[in-house]
């Protein structure tokens, strides 16, 4: 059962992660007239443009570059097995999987908080929490194999 649904996990983990960087991540609407809805690219995109090249580098790093690893750790390990290092590398990879739905968290709720803007979580975020979520249980499953 779990050869069968194990590859359909880390594609849908793929195809949703995908969604989730492309998709607005949030709704923020100030003081009535102002909306903005960033996904995580337009976020890498003004952060870049803006010439914060360091935090640039760790949004992507962590937002982009880890869980796209992870995701193509996973596709080496369904295919090739226990002879890969993709194993090692894969714990290292999920330690850092779900710190972006995490910060995406916060910053719902300190908008919310602070009553400074309203925030509403948008389709981004649950395809990106989805990718994360699918992911681990995809890991999880290869492990025990």
């Amino acid at each position: 059962m779990t050869s069968f649904l194990l590859p359909i996990l880390v594609a849908f983990a793929a195809f949703s992660f995908g969604l989730g960087i492309t998709l607005p991540l949030v709704s923020l609407d100030r003081l009535l007239f102002f909306t903005e809805t960033p996904s995580l690219m337009s976020i890498v995109m003004g952060l870049w443009l803006e010439q914060q090249f360091v935090l640039t580098g760790i949004v992507v790093a962590f937002s982009i570059l880890f869980p796209a690893s992870k995701i193509l750790l996973l596709h080496i390990a369904i295919y090739r097995g226990k002879k890969s290092r993709s194993l090692a590398l894969l714990s290292l990879a999920s330690k850092w999987s779900m710190m972006d739905v995490l910060l995406v968290a916060l910053v719902i709720f300190s908008a919310k908080t602070s009553g400074l803007a309203t925030a509403t979580a948008l389709p981004g975020i649950w395809f990106y929490a989805g990718a994360t979520l699918t992911s681990v249980l995809a890991a999880v499953i290869v492990n025990k194999r």
